[in-house]
């Protein structure tokens, strides 16, 4: 069984985001960069699916400018046994990004496609759902727990008051969540190796993929900082500034 994995480079998730100084986008000069959280749960769910005798191989692609290809060989340190870099220019929107992996889908017809539920920069969850649609494969989203059949996939996802479990048919799409694994971190000899492992360049026009952008970033900037807080003296007091203050009661 192939599956394919999809990852995001985005800024390390303990770094402070900032704003650049004239508001037109995120500061990104000497950020440290690193694969999207969700995508990195993805990876070790395939990972493990091959150290379980299930996969027998696991491709990781990735779409955006060359430095994707750091966030590629990370992925290989981690397990993974070749890469896919479609090399697009600026930001591509959700939907690009979907037709382009449908694209890497229809090249390598893998039996299981797994992604991070959402990115922890565009936070839009979406594009799982739709590569599910423009491929026609079932899709289990919020993946909590997942489990190989004979030509199925069992997704377990938690909902309110429960767990819902789907079976789909495979090939299928499936995104992930927090709760499904802890991944695993690389070691010095993975990382030499994932140097030597296979990692394919392509374009767009390689996946017949025209890329259009259709939403206009217009600014960034920071939250309003919180005011400070204030102590009251007595139950009373709090209850009277809730009431006539606050208002909320």
């Amino acid at each position: 069984m192939k599956v394919l994995v999809a990852v995001k480079r985005v800024v390390d998730y303990n770094v402070k985001v900032r704003a650049k100084a004239d508001g037109s986008d995120v500061e990104l000069n000497n950020v440290k960069m690193a694969i999207n959280p969700f995508c990195e749960i993805a990876v070790e769910e395939a990972v493990r699916l091959k150290e379980a005798g299930t996969a027998s191989e696991v491709v990781v692609a990735s779409i955006g400018d060359k430095s994707c290809q750091e966030q590629i060989r990370t992925a290989l340190a981690l397990g993974a046994d070749r890469g896919i870099h479609v090399e697009a220019d600026g930001r591509p929107e959700p939907l690009e990004v979907a037709k382009l992996l449908k694209g890497v889908v229809a090249a390598e017809s893998p039996d299981l496609v797994i992604l991070g539920k959402q990115s922890i920069d565009g936070d839009n969850n979406q594009t799982g759902q739709m590569l599910a649609a423009l491929t026609g494969m079932g899709q289990g989203t919020f993946a909590s727990e997942v489990n190989i059949g004979d030509g199925t996939v069992q997704v377990t996802r938690e909902i309110d008051g429960g767990l819902q479990t789907v079976e789909l048919k495979m090939p299928a799409v499936v995104t992930t969540d927090l709760r499904l694994n802890e991944p695993r971190y690389a070691s010095l000899p993975n990382i030499m190796k994932a140097k030597k492992k296979p990692l394919e360049t392509m374009s767009p026009a390689d996946l017949g993929v025209d890329i259009q952008s259709h939403v206009a970033l217009l600014g960034v900037k920071p939250p309003a900082e919180r005011s400070a807080g204030i102590k009251v003296e007595s139950v009373e007091q709090l209850v009277d500034k809730l009431k006539n203050e606050a208002k909320v009661i």
